[in-house]
């Protein structure tokens, strides 16, 4: 995990070298303009702690440390009727209970990458071509202290390819209709794909438990995407961003729609710290997970479920 913080940290890093600082919504923006060649480049940079020490305190507690890092980089090209944005974001966290022996866990980890072109048919309409690709950093367990692996790097990781129309309303809101779309799910831990997780085959076995035909690595699906995209600053220093994501697979379930939905809320307090609210909902009909309802450590049902996660983090900001 030490390692993926260093692959973070050199990221920002890289990314403030060749940008300058503006006042901005998250904990550092850098905004950098080539007028002459049409390229806007720029992003926001945020680094969270928080700690608890307890020592001889009678109503309990465990000590914690956290620490979460994300960079959000943006490069947009705007030349006459041809427009390509380009945005990565990136974002990985660890926290620590109990003493220092206690292992870390990760608790953000994201890698999200967006490129769209598009072609200006008329006014704020464009036809368009994106291209999404999201992944993660490092293995993730079922439980604390648990060698159940449940996801890795690049298991899974999600490309999707769509075409199709573009309206767009200045830099506040963009909303992608795209009716012909290839969504590839990769899944590239051998435990995993023969497990069939994330939706892809899974491995075939004869009745002695041998195995006859090795799990899938690879599914893709055909069907139709929208991408809504909302971006204000709601108040002075307190900024909204939102990006909805609605998939349907033509070819099997078309009425089971896979939903990917970010909210981030940033507010910049003043000029040394700042705060910020993100959440993130996903729904996908193909990912089975294993409920425990009574922690018995007995599986009660396995289906599909509406995943939630929710980060608050407050830190410094920085102008430079």
């Amino acid at each position: 995990m030490k390692k993926i913080l260093i692959i973070v940290g050199l990221v920002c890093v890289n990314a403030s070298l060749f940008a300058q600082t503006t006042e901005g919504e998250g904990n550092l923006k850098i905004q950098n303009t080539d007028t002459i060649n049409g390229w806007k480049k720029g992003g926001t940079l945020g680094f969270t702690f928080s700690q608890v020490s307890l020592t001889n305190w009678a109503a309990g507690g465990v000590n914690s440390f956290s620490v979460n890092g994300m960079t959000n980089l943006f490069a947009n090209l705007k030349q006459g009727k041809i427009s390509w944005d380009n945005a990565l974001d990136i974002g990985y966290g660890v926290i620590r209970q109990g003493n220092n022996s206690a292992p870390w866990v990760k608790s953000d980890d994201k890698l999200d990458f967006a490129s769209k072109f598009g072609y200006q048919l008329k006014s704020n309409l464009n036809f368009a071509v994106l291209y999404n690709f999201r992944t993660q950093f490092s293995p993730g367990y079922d439980a604390l202290g648990s060698t159940n692996l449940i996801s890795d790097l690049l298991a899974p990781a999600y490309s999707l390819l769509a075409v199709g129309v573009d309206y767009k309303k200045g830099d506040t809101f963009s909303a992608f209709l795209a009716p012909a779309t290839l969504k590839t799910t990769i899944v590239k831990n051998k435990k995993l794909s023969d497990a069939g997780a994330f939706g892809v085959e899974g491995a075939v076995y004869d009745d002695l438990g041998s195995l006859i035909s090795a799990g899938k690595n690879i599914r893709n699906e055909f069907g139709g995407y929208i991408k809504l995209q909302y971006r204000k600053e709601l108040l002075t220093n307190v900024g909204l961003d939102m990006k909805l994501d609605l998939f349907s697979n033509y070819l099997n379930n078309p009425q089971n729609i896979d939903v990917n939905w970010e909210t981030t809320i940033t507010l910049k307090v003043n000029k040394f710290l700042s705060a910020n609210l993100t959440t993130h909902l996903i729904y996908d009909d193909d990912i089975k997970i294993s409920v425990d309802n009574n922690s018995d450590g007995v599986i009660d049902a396995v289906g599909p479920r509406i995943q939630f996660k929710e980060v608050f983090g407050a830190g410094l900001s920085f102008k430079f």
